[in-house]
């Protein structure tokens, strides 16, 4: 039986947690007495609690997160009703700020706030050895990289058929932007390279093909970009496949030459513009040069294979309706492959609570703590936004309606209002549902392109086929039936084979 175990419920099976591998690799002594054991937030809490109360620990840690404090919770208190003598050591961005309060901090034993390479080892060992640490919440300090040993050796054979390899090649982002965590955590620091790069090679060598660099500015250390895009271009084989968070306004010619040589879905760039808004930039703490983000984005759809996965965020302080349609609109002609619309959460600890007051931010008390209105976004415009950003994700970004969003957006004045206009017609027709088939979105896609936007039927209909058939479907829809369309030739493939979907949700969250 293991005198500690390490667990979290991640979003999905596919998500594999990279802390709780930090930590299980920095054990030492207490490595052979220490188990991983992972759920996800759809497994049932009563058949987590069995689990771990008959490991009969001795000591269980928990990684937080925004997407499980509230099964945590529940858990937590759970396994305190049953066994109460089992130990709880919570860690994670959820608890590293604002403890006071939270229900699941007053559950657990102990608290770990910053990052818990070493302090959950000495204090385990400390706890092990009948010790009784002074606080409950334990500040731990930032440690050095070089001391830490890496967790790429943690993970299974399973883990690497999977599950999504998360690695990284440094910690920290030099910015402010006062939405994120990631404002709080200065300096950049670099693991070794020369460590790193190892580890990279026996990860390929086990047979990985899908990195997740989790890095927040991979393109910040120029020398260390390019050691690594070198490593992996002269590794390149079918399959290999990167995914980097880049900095939108910074990539020179030497990061330029390397990208380009990377062939055809091998490369994804998570690009966070977030806003246009010169105001709302400014009051976030986000300095950014929109004119050299547009160029370089331009660049990379024009000169490059690279699949662009850019962000915005709904509901900034100084935003408006108008500044955020703009804004879509901006981003919409410089082409990316996908344009993720996020609603503004409220993260623990982030600075832009200083905002509350003078632009009337208002939240969710619930994770995760999403916003509800502003001074500038009422609540209705908020929820037609979130409705936007739903019904784009389903046909905007899914790979799914290429050349049908194209039909549908690239003549009208602004792709924002003319998204809008469909997303409303298609919430009408289907009322409140979350989920839509997808041969019937087609035929909602058809109609609206036929109905209401007043197109050919028989272009609507060829261009519904080419999306349609691009996956490798065969079958033709009933509302197809009646039209002159090119045979498909060819076995069938699965329907959800867009470019890079299968590479939409590396993230865990």
């Amino acid at each position: 039986m293991p005198a500690i175990i390490l667990s979290t419920l991640n979003a999905r099976y596919t998500h594999s947690s990279f802390g709780l591998r930090y930590l299980l690799s920095n054990m030492l002594e207490l490595g052979p007495e220490t188990e991983l054991r992972e759920f996800t937030i759809n497994d049932q809490i009563a058949d987590i609690l069995n689990e771990l109360v008959s490991a009969q620990p001795r000591i269980i840690g928990f990684g937080v997160y925004i997407w499980n404090v509230e099964p945590l919770t529940k858990l937590v208190a759970d396994l305190k009703a049953v066994r109460p003598d089992i130990l709880i050591v919570l860690g994670g961005p959820e608890v590293s700020y604002e403890t006071e309060g939270q229900r699941i901090v007053e559950l657990a034993d102990f608290v770990i706030t910053g990052e818990a390479d070493h302090t959950f080892r000495e204090l385990c060992r400390e706890l092990l050895n009948g010790g009784r640490h002074a606080t409950k919440v334990i500040h731990s300090p930032v440690p050095d990289l070089s001391t830490i040993t890496s967790p790429y050796d943690r993970y299974t054979n399973d883990d690497v058929r999977h599950r999504v390899i998360y690695v990284e090649a440094s910690r920290g982002c030099p910015f402010t932007c006062e939405f994120c965590l990631s404002a709080l955590d200065i300096p950049v620091r670099q693991f070794p390279l020369e460590a790193f790069l190892a580890d990279m090679q026996r990860l390929l060598d086990r047979g990985v093909r899908q990195f997740k660099f989790v890095d927040r500015t991979f393109n910040l250390n120029l020398k260390v970009s390019r050691a690594i895009l070198e490593f992996f271009l002269a590794r390149i084989d079918h399959g290999l496949f990167l995914h980097f968070e880049l900095i939108p306004d910074r990539l020179p010619d030497s990061l330029r030459e390397l990208i380009a040589r990377f062939p055809s879905g091998s490369l994804q760039f998570e690009i966070g513009i977030q806003t246009f808004d010169p105001e709302t930039c400014r009051l976030i703490s986000r300095p950014q040069d929109n004119e050299q983000v547009e160029a370089n984005l331009r660049w990379l759809r024009q000169s490059t294979s690279v699949h662009l996965h850019t962000d915005l965020i709904v509901g900034l302080p100084g935003e408006t309706p108008e500044s955020f349609a703009a804004g879509f609109d901006r981003l919409y002609q410089l082409r990316p492959q996908e344009i993720q619309v996020g609603i503004l959460k409220r993260l623990r600890g982030t600075p832009i609570i200083r905002h509350d007051l003078e632009w009337d931010m208002v939240y969710s008390q619930h994770p995760p703590y999403e916003i509800l209105s502003t001074r500038r976004m009422d609540f209705d415009h908020i929820q037609k936004l979130r409705r936007f950003a739903r019904v784009w994700d389903l046909v905007g970004n899914s790979g799914n309606f290429v050349e049908a969003v194209g039909l549908m957006l690239n003549d009208q004045a602004s792709a924002y209002s003319a998204f809008q206009h469909f997303t409303e017609w298609l919430t009408s027709e289907e009322g409140r549902r979350h989920g839509i088939a997808l041969q019937r979105l087609f035929q909602l896609v058809f109609n609206y392109l036929t109905n209401i936007q007043g197109r050919s039927p028989q272009l609507c209909a060829q261009t519904i086929w080419s999306d349609y058939t691009r996956g490798g479907r065969r079958d033709r829809p009933e509302f197809l039936r009646s039209f002159d369309l090119p045979t498909v030739v060819g076995s069938a493939k699965n329907s959800d084979s867009a470019p890079m979907r299968q590479q939409r949700h590396l993230g865990n969250g």
